[in-house]
């Protein structure tokens, strides 16, 4: 990672992420941090990988997001669950995408929505995220506008992210929408 590092790259992601220590930003692209997943998956690398938490670097806790989310759904969600008390920023948190979440919408919602029980705000973040991005079309339904609605707090990053759903909910859901911003 060190030999990927650009400093310029470096003190731009600090300033997207104020809330991680600078000394744990290396400065490496997400393009290669992709390549550097798909080796270490490759490799069999991952078991190792996956099992040095807590990461000390951002890049490190990103290349970890990347490699769960191409997991098979069950594995997927017990890494997930390992992981999310590690999260520490926003980053991190979107960047952890699960390409198995769209094939088993059925199973997710009651984990979705246990995760919004969390007292942990990157696990409340990343709930209302995979709420927004796979419960608004077909599996919609007014009680997750509801569960989100009742996430209270005082964190920035958890607000702008209901902000987020109920923005994206208002485009694809309006009528049902509207009444949680009026």
């Amino acid at each position: 990672l060190f030999g990927l590092a650009e400093p310029k790259y470096k003190d731009f992601m600090a300033g997207l992420l104020p809330t991680v220590p600078s000394e744990t930003i290396i400065g490496v692209r997400v393009g290669s941090l992709r390549k550097i997943a798909k080796k270490i998956v490759g490799e069999g690398q991952c078991e190792s990988f996956l099992s040095e938490l807590p990461h000390r670097y951002y890049e490190e806790n990103y290349i970890h997001a990347l490699i769960i989310s191409g997991f098979e759904y069950d594995k997927c969600l017990s890494e997930i669950r390992r992981f999310l008390p590690y999260v520490d920023n926003w980053g991190v948190c979107d960047g952890l995408r699960p390409k198995c979440f769209s094939f088993n919408r059925k199973a997710l919602i009651g984990e979705l929505l246990s995760l919004l029980e969390s007292e942990h705000l990157y696990t409340v973040r990343f709930a209302i995220e995979m709420l927004m991005l796979h419960f608004l079309g077909e599996d919609f339904k007014a009680e997750y506008l509801e569960a989100v609605a009742r996430v209270k707090s005082e964190e920035y990053y958890l607000n702008m992210m209901i902000s987020w759903y109920f923005a994206t909910a208002l485009a694809e859901r309006y009528e049902e929408t509207l009444p949680y911003l009026t």
